[in-house]
């Protein structure tokens, strides 16, 4: 049942405004630090973005890899980060991310209902930079068993369909091995068969899934501990306008079913609505190849519009313009469903498994397909020439697809069938056949293909160099030999899918300090606003050099800011 309507004026210390993982992290801080503490989210359920999200954080030397041994000096990926960011180095803001991450992991574990996984085989992505690591600087919210929230998981939002098997979320790791391996392994088919059944009796009894992993489990956590602490969680209350006296923010108007109330906040407002994936006109003014605003294909859910931004910039806080990149690319698919909706799936799992290959309209590779996410698109932004649309095609043969799927088409024992025929994916028997059902130029993609597979057949990609790097080798299979992300494309028929820019959200937020306040156009702190999560610029400048690097500061700045406004001095 929701909790009890707003329906009057209401005085807290702190109000949080978005409730992913950024606005609960920074609640539940300051509430465990004594502050009175209301969570206002826009949706009718809590969540954001991190409960679709994988719910990987990036935290280097955290205290789960230093249990397991892999104890590395900051210095290493403090070095990393130099290399990789270069001149959008914020050396401030970078510091606190890295002093403060262990200790984030530690006080959740210690003092909340938020335990993690570990993530200690998970190497950063450009393993060829100085200070790359191949393990231990990765963690993600352990397994939740829904049924512990009583009823507020039914205020929860569910795991993305698109990422779901019948709403059934899959954890990275063994979890998701297993059910890809489930036709090979007697262990794997007996796990997957045990996940599944007792998803059935979940979808029976509560109508959802109940075994919570990835986003939906760091929400799960982090919403349950709020809830322990006191903190006053209220969806379906857009926060509309801030309250600022004398040029401090004192709280916000925010819409409720009975009208608009005041909510005064003594001591801060924190904005953490999401960042600006679903605002069609910020996107068309700072995404590049974007003219209209509509030529992107955004995870995020709609609710993820921008409005945090709006607030900051009323109170004069500055939207950074200036990052490499103002969005967190990823490579998405647009899935059509028998209901005439529409959803979008996220290629990350695919692209570095053995037997695939990326191309262009001219039938030619342009990128390592099992580098990261953001790798790909920015590769295929800057390829594709200024007066085409901006699209690949994921292309690979019958063999793979049975193997491993191809975006939303599931592998054996599924059916590949009903996605050709509602036109997602695109199949041929031959290459030249498969190329004409694409629009793709057919002597392009058959002398790629040619020239792919003369060195796929030895496990060698020598024009791309796929199964070059840690991170690559760990997206591919590693019982495929000599080169777990090569092997060539040759057992029709083959099958095609188109990919477009998209995005897992937003770098471009309001410019902070290191303690997440915002800053006016001055540099200087605005008294009583903090911003965290992606309506805070990102501490990455716009780049991405690991997997984890939205939710990690997020999570890490959400503490740092509850910390910050209670007066924490002494970590606990």
């Amino acid at each position: 049942m929701p909790a009890s309507p707003l329906t009057h004026p209401l005085e807290c210390d702190v109000l949080v405004v978005g409730s992913g993982a950024a606005g609960l992290s920074a609640a539940v801080t300051a509430a465990w630090h004594g502050q009175e503490v209301i969570l206002v989210e826009k949706d009718p359920v809590f969540g954001g973005a991190t409960a679709w999200s994988g719910g990987w954080m990036w935290v280097p030397c955290n205290p789960l890899a230093r249990r397991a041994g892999i104890v590395e000096d900051p210095e290493l990926p403090r070095t990393y980060l130099k290399h990789e960011l270069g001149e959008r180095y914020d050396a401030a803001r970078i510091d606190a991310f890295l002093e403060a991450g262990p200790h984030m992991v530690e006080f959740f574990e210690r003092h909340t209902a938020l335990q993690f996984s570990d993530g200690n085989l998970i190497a950063d992505i450009h393993g060829d930079s100085p200070g790359a690591g191949t393990g231990g600087r990765s963690v993600i919210a352990a397994p939740c068993d829904g049924r512990e929230l009583g009823a507020l998981i039914h205020r929860l939002r569910k795991t993305m369909r698109e990422t779901s098997f019948m709403g059934m979320p899959i954890m990275a790791g063994k979890d998701l091995a297993a059910f890809m391996n489930m036709t090979r392994s007697a262990p794997a088919f007996l796990h997957a068969a045990r996940r599944f059944g007792r998803h059935l009796i979940d979808l029976a009894r509560h109508g959802r899934a109940m075994q919570l992993v990835n986003g939906v489990a760091l929400v799960a956590r982090l919403a349950k501990s709020a809830e322990a602490l006191g903190v006053r969680l209220c969806e379906s209350s857009p926060a509309r306008h801030l309250i600022i006296e004398d040029g401090a923010v004192r709280g916000a108007l925010v819409e409720t079913a009975g009208g608009e109330i005041e909510i005064r906040a003594r001591k801060a407002v924190v904005l953490a609505a999401g960042g600006f994936p679903n605002d069609i006109g910020r996107r068309k003014a700072m995404f590049p190849r974007t003219p209209t605003g509509h030529e992107h294909l955004a995870l995020p859910p709609p609710g993820a519009s921008g409005d945090g931004l709006r607030l900051g910039e009323s109170a004069g806080g500055q939207v950074a313009t200036d990052l490499v990149s103002p969005v967190a690319w990823a490579p998405v698919s647009l899935v059509r469903y028998k209901d005439g909706s529409a959803g979008h799936f996220p290629h990350i799992i695919e692209r570095g498994k053995p037997g695939i290959i990326g191309v262009l309209a001219d039938g030619r590779r342009f990128v390592n397909e099992a580098h990261g996410y953001y790798d790909y698109v920015t590769a295929m932004v800057a390829a594709v020439p200024p007066e085409q649309e901006v699209a690949s095609w994921l292309i690979c043969d019958h063999r793979f697809q049975r193997r491993y799927g191809l975006g939303i088409s599931r592998p054996t024992p599924l059916p590949v069938g009903p996605w050709v025929r509602n036109g997602y994916l695109k199949s041929g028997a031959t290459l030249d056949e498969l190329a004409r059902a694409c629009g793709i130029d057919p002597a392009g993609l058959a002398e790629t293909v040619a020239e792919y597979n003369r060195h796929a057949r030895n496990g060698e990609d020598p024009a791309f160099g796929r199964g070059s790097t840690p991170y690559n080798r760990k997206q591919g299979d590693p019982g495929h030999q000599p080169n777990p992300c090569v092997a060539p494309i040759e057992h029709a028929p083959f099958y095609a899918v188109k990919v477009q820019p998209g995005c897992f959200g937003t770098f471009a937020g309001l410019r902070t300090n290191a303690h997440a306040q915002v800053l006016d156009g001055a540099g200087r702190p605005i008294d009583g606003l903090y911003a965290a999560g992606t309506d805070m610029a990102s501490i990455m400048g716009g780049h991405y050099p690991a997997g984890g690097i939205n939710l990690g500061p997020a999570v890490t700045f959400g503490y740092i800011a509850g910390r910050h406004i209670a007066g924490a001095t002494a970590w606990e």
